[in-house]
């Protein structure tokens, strides 16, 4: 059955045709680890594992290389700024090698709560500092990238078109409004390639222009060619990473190799909270553990980001989080029946049942369309008869849903009182008041619930 996935290359949906008949290869840029993942986050990730298993339902197999950036991720996404995982590391008083074990911990942690599968290559961007290097000396070498005081730059003017993915005035471009800094760019939109290490700089490597480090664009392009040469089939990431990073990832490439990296490039939309902007300064930055610490299995999550494209923008509400969760009891519900189930299949419920299957497979070919897909879920669950041969198919299908359709477990329901001594206790421990922090956490136990704190937060059960 064909695919189609919507390119942001070339702004329209297109049949996708691999480069390999049999190997799908891919590449995502995975988390900068110098803070928690969000649930916004957490949704581009998601949409990465139904695509991957999507592709694996087709009878694909899969190359897939994600990065993670433990160096070289500008505050400003730019050029400006510190480094972020030096920032982080000043803040929390540890060594930018500590920050980046902790925090990438805690990402891995939440895609396993979340049932997503591991990229086969994890890349580690410290540990590709000479691939990384002989890249920028090939820019350099055919004329593509200049040396200042400060930094290597990519000199823009050189490409036939810049910016080719985000369609962008480049005057207007986010990349180019960090430019006033270094008044000795050729141009004041190009980009760092390689940045100068000033001298009590905690991360730098030697290099041929001195002690320095890598800037964030180049590392993806340098990992992606180490591992899936030139040219790969697809691309993934959020939509923020498209008029900066991705589009310096193009430039990039086509100066070492005249190539657009990857074929097809696929993007993830923004995560709403109540309607809104996700941010500190409204305090509605909410992490996987905030779903846990409310008593909902972590899955409950992902289930919701089904409810829309993963093109589109997905609002994110606990009523939204409570809805979810009562369909996943009652899909999960629904196969332990059909597994226990005794009804005989005639011609005809074979033939629907076939049909039902075919639309679900159209559905997710059809650049993911998991809304539609989940209709043809919900219409095998609610089909009269009951039987194992339903309870499989269900099974097949939740090899692209990862929502482990097949767990009986039910989430413990707890009180709205004990929910808001939780919140109250929270507030208490951040504030590091240990003392009103213990109060509360006896007040819950008297109320016939036993409190437990763990790395991923607070954990609450019925005594």
């Amino acid at each position: 059955m064909d695919i189609y996935f919507y390119n942001t290359l070339t702004r329209k949906k297109e049949l996708f045709e691999p480069m390999d008949e049999k190997e799908v290869t891919i590449y995502s840029c995975g988390p900068t680890v110098y803070k928690d993942a969000t649930i916004g986050n957490m949704r581009t990730n998601i949409f990465q594992d139904v695509l991957r298993r999507m592709l694996k339902y087709n009878g694909y197999q899969i190359k897939h290389v994600m990065n993670i950036t433990d160096v070289g991720h500008l505050v400003s996404d730019g050029d400006d700024g510190e480094d972020k995982m030096i920032k982080s590391a000043r803040e929390e008083h540890k060594t930018p090698l500590e920050i980046a074990e902790h925090y990438t911990k805690l990402f891995f942690d939440d895609l396993k709560d979340l049932n997503i599968e591991i990229p086969e290559i994890i890349c580690k961007a410290t540990d590709y500092i000479p691939e990384m290097l002989k890249y920028v000396k090939e820019l350099v070498d055919k004329g593509y990238a200049y040396e200042t005081s400060t930094a290597i730059y990519f000199d823009v003017s050189k490409l036939d078109k810049y910016p080719v993915l985000s369609n962008l005035n480049v005057e207007e471009q986010k990349a180019g409004a960090r430019v006033e800094v270094d008044t000795e760019k050729r141009n004041p939109y190009d980009f760092a390639v390689w940045i100068k290490a000033p001298e009590n700089h905690l991360m730098k490597w030697d290099s041929p222009w001195g002690p320095s480090y890598p800037g964030w664009h180049i590392e993806c392009s340098a990992m992606s060619r180490k591992h899936l040469g030139e040219q790969f089939d697809i691309h993934t990431g959020g939509i923020d990473l498209i008029p900066t990073h991705h589009e310096n990832e193009i430039a990039q490439s086509k100066g070492v190799c005249g190539k657009i990296p990857a074929r097809y490039w696929m993007h993830g939309e923004y995560l709403l909270i109540n309607g809104g902007k996700m941010s500190k300064s409204l305090g509605n930055v909410y992490l996987l553990k905030d779903i846990k610490e409310k008593g909902y299995d972590p899955l409950v999550y992902k289930l919701l980001c089904y409810t829309s494209s993963y093109r589109n923008k997905l609002n994110f509400t606990w009523e939204g989080i409570e809805a979810a969760s009562k369909s996943l009891e009652r899909l999960r519900n629904g196969y332990q029946v059909n597994k226990n189930g005794k009804d005989i299949l005639e011609k005809e419920d074979i033939e629907k049942l076939k049909e039902l299957e075919y639309g679900f497979h159209q559905a997710i070919n059809d650049d993911m369309n998991m809304p539609l897909s989940m209709s043809f879920v919900w219409e095998v669950i609610k089909y009269p008869k009951k039987c194992l041969e339903i309870a499989e198919l269900l099974l097949k299908f939740d090899t692209v849903l990862g929502i482990q359709i097949d767990k009986a477990e039910k989430r413990v329901e707890i009180p709205e009182e004990i929910l808001e001594l939780i919140e109250k206790r929270k507030q208490a421990r951040s504030e590091k008041n240990w003392q009103e922090s213990d109060r509360i956490r006896d007040e819950i136990h008297q109320k016939g619930y036993v409190v437990k704190d763990t790395k991923d937060g607070m954990e609450i059960s019925k005594m």
